[in-house]
């Protein structure tokens, strides 16, 4: 009775994950980075047209990109293409507009410039860039299809043009254009509305092939997997911080002491020491 009931309860998940999947589009982040994995095609023709640029070329693509900063904040890249000119390409895809704010954008362009160059490299070999994020929403509240950010000369109309450059994407658009019905296809949950065959396709695939169906199931269990652990060492390294701040407190230990004792990394306490006194 015990097995029956643990198989009646992997059933109700998977029929549940069944049930999530048809409901997803492109402008969920997991199931755009899988639909995207490897995939140069759609990234292709994504980029062509939100770039206005028919002849580019993807060479490669990678998604959920870790770009690590050891003393600070690191970020997780949904998508990172590099096009047939060298240029670097991160796509983020943001269904709530606090995740695209203007900040997130800048954050991310300098984690790429960080990431770039070699040792000793000669700063012009710093490839083009582009941050682009793809909103549900107009989070710029001007109407218009894309909004592309650059620095400029203040007094004067033209371009910095330090290869640095930030596109939002306004997910909301419906335009009887390229933009409007890729943006249209980004927010079915049917393949067989969609615009564009290539994307459409490729969501088929997961949606309706056994292939696609058992990788789109496997990576729900891998996502609920990995969300229970990061949160599990989210409170364990709550603790060692709290730890960490009550040792500071008490001025008993060097910070060499606590570091070793908490389980942080020597830089983290001494970051913690900082803040306390500031």
């Amino acid at each position: 009775m015990e097995d029956f009931t643990v198989s009646e309860q992997i059933n109700k998940k998977h029929q549940e994950d069944l049930q999530r999947l048809s409901g997803f589009r492109l402008l969920d982040d997991d199931f755009l980075t899988k639909c995207f994995e490897g995939e140069t095609g759609c990234v292709e023709l994504t980029l062509r047209i939100v770039l206005e640029k028919p002849d580019l070329r993807v060479l490669d693509v990678r998604t959920q990109v870790f770009v690590e900063n050891l003393l600070n904040r690191s970020v997780r890249l949904d998508i990172v293409a590099t096009d047939d000119a060298g240029a670097k390409i991160n796509i983020e895809v943001q269904r709530s507009d606090k995740g695209a704010g203007r900040k997130r954008a800048r954050y991310n362009s300098s984690m790429m410039d960080a990431n770039l160059l070699q040792k000793g490299e000669d700063f012009e070999a710093l490839p083009e860039t582009w941050v682009i994020f793809i909103t549900e929403h107009d989070v710029m509240g001007k109407g218009l299809p894309l909004y592309q950010i650059a620095r400029c000369f203040l007094g004067a109309n033209e371009c910095f043009e330090d290869g640095s450059h930030i596109l939002y994407v306004n997910g909301a658009y419906r335009g009887d254009t390229p933009v409007g019905k890729l943006m249209h296809d980004f927010s079915c949950t049917n393949p067989a509305d969609m615009h564009y065959g290539v994307l459409a396709d490729r969501v088929r695939f997961f949606k309706e092939s056994k292939e696609g169906i058992r990788i789109m199931c496997k990576a729900m269990e891998d996502m609920r997997s990995e969300s229970i652990r990061e949160g599990i060492e989210a409170g364990i390294k709550e603790g060692a911080v709290n730890a960490a701040k009550r040792m500071l407190a008490d001025g008993a230990l060097s910070v060499e002491k606590i570091a070793e004792y908490v389980g942080l990394s020597l830089e983290e306490v001494k970051k913690l020491q900082v803040e306390k006194t500031a």
